[in-house]
């Protein structure tokens, strides 16, 4: 496991993005931050640039006009990324699911990959869904990992996977 990805799962950076709704689960992401609840002890930090993220905090509903700002944002985010959905509304579109404007939750435009319900969202939960979506990327790691090992072992010179050197 190379040190970037080393890094991405032992301090990864969050971006967030409010799709509309009543704010509530924006307050309890923002509340997560707190003293109270220390996302930060993780390693977690909260950027506002999604080319730094590793993740996308998503709440509330997804409709017409922000639809493809939130497309814009995902691509814009480096691979490997994760995507959380906080909130029923984010999850499903919540009260707001019969709205002729709403398109329903946030998996209608990208993909997700942790879903955080509840209205509001409480902390703990929060805290739990960006932990088990920093789980996703280890097996990820995991993967590379025995890549480099094979690869390793199968190399022409013993020496070369150490040095950095090729057999040339």
């Amino acid at each position: 496991m190379g040190l970037i990805d080393k890094a991405r799962v032992k301090s990864p950076w969050i971006v967030h993005f409010d799709c509309g709704g009543c704010n509530g689960c924006d307050i309890e992401v923002v509340a997560s931050f707190t003293p109270v609840y220390d996302l930060e002890r993780f390693g977690i930090v909260n950027v506002g640039n999604p080319k730094h993220a590793d993740a996308l905090v998503v709440t509330g509903p997804v409709n017409h006009r922000n639809a493809q700002v939130l497309r814009n944002v995902y691509e814009q985010m480096p691979e490997p990324k994760l995507v959380i959905a906080v909130g029923t509304c984010a999850c499903s579109g919540g009260v707001f699911h019969n709205c002729y404007n709403i398109l329903g939750g946030v998996d209608k435009v990208i993909p997700v990959d942790v879903y955080v319900p509840g209205c509001a969202a409480r902390p703990e939960a929060i805290i739990d869904g960006v932990v088990l979506a920093l789980q996703k990327l280890q097996p990820l790691n995991g993967r590379a990992q025995a890549e480099e090992t094979k690869a390793e072992a199968v190399g022409p010179i013993a020496g070369a996977a150490d040095t950095g050197r090729s057999s040339e």
